[in-house]
């Protein structure tokens, strides 16, 4: 099963309220595919099944594979 397709693009208004939760200043995230990037950190939270997974452990790595992208149950 693809993240990306499960994940879509996200609706603008809720990418509009979205924010790093690791800058202090709380900047937007631009969305990439299935993943959000902070424009001031560049740090990098996956979509799973449509919903950003915002909490600071969540932060993929800079090595990460789109395995990383899915859940693991």
């Amino acid at each position: 099963m693809s993240t990306e397709k499960d994940s879509g693009a996200l609706d603008p208004q809720l990418l509009a309220v979205l924010a790093c939760p690791l800058c202090d200043s709380r900047p937007p995230l631009n969305q990439q595919g299935s993943i959000l990037v902070c424009t001031q950190c560049g740090a990098r939270f996956p979509i799973r099944n449509g919903i950003p997974a915002l909490r600071p452990g969540d932060a993929l790595s800079d090595d990460a594979t789109p395995d990383d992208l899915t859940d693991h149950e």
